[in-house]
């Protein structure tokens, strides 16, 4: 145990010095670590864990003590999902169980969604006999090659001394810093080994957390501040660019101190939605490729850019040379120092957390008696987001998907969480929706994985069992893990699955409209013969409907979201609706389409807001 760093606890664990197995000893870490619920499914290699879960949770059942549920999926691919969304919904570290060989490589997808998008959670792999790694046994796969392209860090356990230990670091490594998945391979003859349990002690990972500690006593020293003051000073159209750092920082509440203390607006990344409430006036929602036409015209027209949590994505920042084209100066906060001039040259720069980080910075503010009043920039702004508004055929007698999420947004005032799939229908709901708090807003970004939605929505409501938690999936994206409509009725978990049925691969048909002379290769799904309907009548929905009438809108949307069930809707929407706004890819703003409905300050220049420099 030598290799083991033992971090003495004011008290010992209650169960320290009791002989375990070694899944035995799995299972009680995960406790330990505050999971809260297990989502997997079982196999051979896997098996002595999940007879460990059983165990634990009878022996928990007997004493009257919270269980650790264990929700099975229909596939792993929806296991690491569920997990994710647990993780994405409620800050925790979500935990996925499954089996070697294809039960391991199910998960590659929600790894590296989970790894691309910052979120922390622990994949832990049945393996084949330590003896037999290496001799293409049955049902085994090279894990920690394959994992090691994606996840956070990966362990294979070989020494069943080091199982405990592993495990808790590898919960240490899933949250700290900047959050991702960590991956743990343990062989099946590791998990029926027997030994004591400790209660406490961890890997020696030193250089990762030198650079942990690093981090967190990163403080914003008073002179840096003052700097960045400087530039605020200067500036006459500062702009927040915020991103999901902010959520995974637990900094959205000190962004809006920090945008209320000193007048400054705030346009967020798609990732970022729920860091400024979006009733918010200073919330000029989500900019980029799909971004509100108003949010994209304010970082033309900003002169200091701050950026918190973001990295000037491609999806954001398509021609980096001319994003932000007239700001003077850009400042950029971020956990991770690799992402600091990474894509834009920026002029001040912090490293280290973000909700510390922006806390100092307004007490410096304050201290230094900044008093920022923006009034005729957030008068420009307005006047942006008047003439530039978000809008669609609002005549038209086809059913349109904005007018369903925004009766969905009337019904929930921005308090439900909110999973969707990939394509037109996120767009639409990352501009329809309303969201009052960060950890609503659950979607794969930087991946763009169709699927997953449903089970997103399934871990975060086994995460969140009191709150309203709705999927607004597409027709092709629900396709991908519908097995999953089976696993919310079989737990009981009153999930609200809404489907914007447009007959086929929406976003994938209006990139061939726009860039492929309208040739539909292999995305127009009109003949297909699926009953969404009949589909989740089979697998347990109580409420499964059909809505094709436009007028019935409003009265469905409240049935649907007040069934105290699972509830199943499928909405058949005009097919050739459209998401726009619209940036091409490598495009800047300028280019921006915005449609027939959107008035575009290019097309229109009558009906456009003052040119900003003409304002001070």
């Amino acid at each position: 145990m030598s290799d083991t760093v033992i971090m003495p606890r004011p008290q010992a664990h209650p169960l320290a010095g009791h002989v375990m197995t070694g899944a035995q000893m799995i299972v009680q870490v995960i406790a330990d670590e505050g999971a809260t619920a297990i989502f997997g499914y079982s196999g051979g290699a896997i098996l002595p864990t999940y007879d460990a879960v059983f165990l634990y949770n009878e022996a928990q059942q007997r004493a009257g003590v919270r269980q650790i549920p264990l929700i099975v999926p229909a596939n792993e691919q929806g296991a690491g999902f569920m997990a994710a969304g647990y993780a994405r919904s409620s800050g925790r570290v979500g935990v996925a169980l499954v089996t070697s060989g294809p039960g391991a490589t199910n998960t590659v997808t929600p790894i590296r969604d989970c790894m691309a998008d910052s979120v922390p959670i622990v994949v832990i792999c049945g393996q084949v006999p330590t003896a037999a790694i290496g001799s293409d046994a049955f049902q085994e796969a090279p894990v920690a090659s394959i994992m090691g392209a994606v996840a956070k860090h990966v362990f294979l356990v070989t020494d069943p001394a080091k199982l405990e230990a592993t495990v808790r670091t590898a919960f240490e490594v899933a949250r700290t810093g900047r959050p991702g998945p960590v991956v743990i391979d343990v062989p099946k003859d590791v998990q029926n080994w027997q030994g004591e349990y400790r209660g406490f002690g961890t890997l020696p990972i030193p250089g990762y957390r030198r650079r942990m500690d690093t981090s967190a006593a990163s403080v914003l020293a008073e002179p840096d501040a003052a700097r960045f003051f400087e530039l605020l000073a200067a500036s006459r159209r500062p702009l927040v660019y915020a991103g999901g750092g902010v959520t995974n920082g637990s900094a959205a509440d000190a962004l809006r101190e920090f945008a209320a203390a000193f007048d400054v607006p705030v346009v967020t990344t798609l990732m970022g939605i729920g860091a400024m409430d979006t009733a918010d006036p200073r919330c000029l929602r989500m900019l980029g490729m799909h971004g509100a036409a108003f949010a994209n015209y304010a970082v033309e027209d900003c002169d200091f850019l701050i950026t918190v949590g973001a990295r000037f994505d491609d999806r954001v920042a398509g021609d980096p040379q001319r994003f932000a084209a007239s700001a003077q100066a850009i400042a950029q906060f971020d956990i991770d120092r690799a992402e600091i001039n990474k894509v834009k040259r920026v002029q001040w720069s912090h490293v280290g957390p973000l909700r510390e980080a922006l806390a100092a910075l307004t007490a410096a503010g304050r201290k230094l008696g900044v008093s920022a009043d923006h009034a005729a920039w957030r008068a420009v702004l307005a006047e942006l987001r008047r003439v530039h508004a978000m809008n669609y055929d609002r005549e038209s007698p086809l059913i349109q998907p904005y007018y369903v999420i925004e009766e969905i947004a009337r019904v929930t005032r921005g308090e439900a969480i909110v999973s969707t799939g990939v394509g037109q229908h996120q767009m639409w709901a990352a501009q329809y929706c309303e969201f009052r708090e960060p950890r609503l807003w659950l979607t794969s970004g930087s991946m763009g994985t169709m699927g997953f939605g449903l089970p997103a929505a399934i871990g975060a409501q086994v995460a969140n069992p009191d709150r309203l938690v709705i999927d607004i999936d597409g027709d092709a994206s629900v396709r991908m893990n519908i097995g999953e409509l089976e696993t919310a009725t079989t737990y009981d978990l009153p999930v609200k699955v809404v489907v914007l049925n447009n007959f086929g691969d929406g976003m994938v048909k209006q990139w061939q409209k726009l860039y492929f002379k309208g040739r539909l290769s292999a995305s127009d799904k009109s003949l297909h013969k699926k009953d969404f309907v009949k589909a989740a009548q089979a697998d347990g929905f109580g409420y499964a409907v059909r809505l094709d009438k436009k007028a019935d809108v409003p009265r469905v949307i409240r049935e649907f979201l007040g069934f105290k069930g699972p509830a199943f809707l499928e909405v058949v929407i005009d097919p050739d609706a459209g998401v726009y706004p619209m940036v091409g890819p490598g495009q800047s703003y300028d280019k921006m389409i915005t449609g027939d409905f959107i008035v575009s300050r290019n097309a229109a220049p009558d009906a456009a807001a003052p040119d900003p420099s003409e304002m001070f």
